[in-house]
């Protein structure tokens, strides 16, 4: 079997909301999907507290679910879809390593965090 990847994840999860799909699928809400969110979020802090990397592979795999669902539901709501979410955090990854992709200088971990925060600072005072 080909190995599947986030577009086929996205097909997965329109089959589920779709009306030959799953009842509980096609009834979430974002906000009834919070929980689950959570819910798998806590289960990837065990895992890491465990160190156990096999089973951190599945948890992780349920929170990409849970972000690839609620995704689904904004875009039928005409709110936003996966591929504006990849967008939006690419660009933000982006925009504040100005140290990798730009022209500043970060030689340490500290020195990393501080221009992270100083950039983000920025981006919310021109966002005002």
């Amino acid at each position: 079997m080909a190995k599947k990847t986030l577009k086929n994840l996205k097909f997965l999860t329109q089959k589920l909301r779709s009306e030959t799909g799953c009842p509980w699928d096609r009834k979430q809400t974002i906000e009834s999907m919070l929980k689950c969110l959570i819910d798998e979020t806590q289960e990837v802090k065990e895992a890491v507290e465990k160190k156990d990397y096999k089973n951190l592979e599945e948890e992780l795999g349920d929170v990409l679910f849970q972000i690839v669902m609620i995704a689904e539901i904004a875009k039928e709501e005409k709110y936003f879809d996966m591929d504006g979410v990849v967008e939006e955090i690419y660009k933000k990854i982006v925009s504040r390593h100005t140290w990798v992709f730009g022209k500043d200088k970060a030689h340490t971990p500290e020195e990393a965090i501080a221009k992270w925060q100083e950039n983000k600072k920025k981006e919310k005072n021109n966002s005002k």
